[in-house]
């Protein structure tokens, strides 16, 4: 063997000693940069969530006014309907009250064709056929003041109520107590409580 090839020979040797001894130590500088990466890309992933947090939402402030204008819109429709409640229920306050007038009106009126059935009563002769009809008449008007709530005052002997009677007499001791009722020359109606027309009577004076 020549020199030259001697020395080929020895400088293949020592270079493939020399990508033996580098291989491992590359291989490990590979590995730790893959750690290394991979470290550094699980602290960005870490952190991602603190950094999205931190940034300003484009939308919430749009969302605020939007929350703000929708309960400004349901206090508006609460008290909107607060509102209606109050006039439906005043409404029919003042429907209720106008129909019980109206009764009132009606039921007033009628008391002179009352009082003229009850003279006819009186002025009748027993067993005619006109009595027969003016009573029933008479019956059927005062059935129909009672589903009316219509009562008579009827208040003969006792104490004299200016609330409820007209005193357009005045009576002697004889003929009752003193400041008693002795006599009704009309009849009074109340409906309800209401007085519809008061009493005309007679009070015997008190001493």
């Amino acid at each position: 063997m020549s020199v030259k090839d001697r020395w080929n020979k020895n400088r293949g040797k020592v270079e493939d000693e020399s990508v033996e001894d580098m291989t491992p130590q590359t291989e490990e500088m590979t590995e730790n940069q893959v750690e290394a990466s991979q470290a550094e890309e699980t602290t960005q992933a870490d952190e991602t969530p603190e950094v999205l947090d931190a940034m300003p939402n484009p939308f919430e402030k749009e969302l605020n006014a939007a929350r703000a204008q929708a309960d400004e819109y349901l206090t508006l429709a609460q008290r909107v309907q607060a509102d209606f409640d109050n006039f439906r229920k005043r409404n029919e306050s003042v429907r209720a009250d106008a129909y019980a007038d109206g009764q009132k009106n009606v039921a007033g009126q009628f008391l002179q064709v009352l009082d003229n059935l009850e003279r006819a009563l009186e002025s009748t002769q027993e067993e005619s056929p006109l009595r027969s009809g003016v009573e029933l008449t008479l019956r059927m008007m005062r059935d129909t003041y009672q589903k009316m709530g219509v009562k008579e005052i009827s208040r003969l002997g006792e104490k004299f109520d200016p609330n409820l009677e007209n005193a357009v007499m005045r009576g002697t001791s004889d003929e009752g107590e003193p400041g008693t009722v002795c006599m009704v020359l009309q009849k009074g109606y109340e409906m309800n409580g209401t007085v519809l027309r008061y009493a005309m009577v007679k009070v015997v004076a008190e001493d």
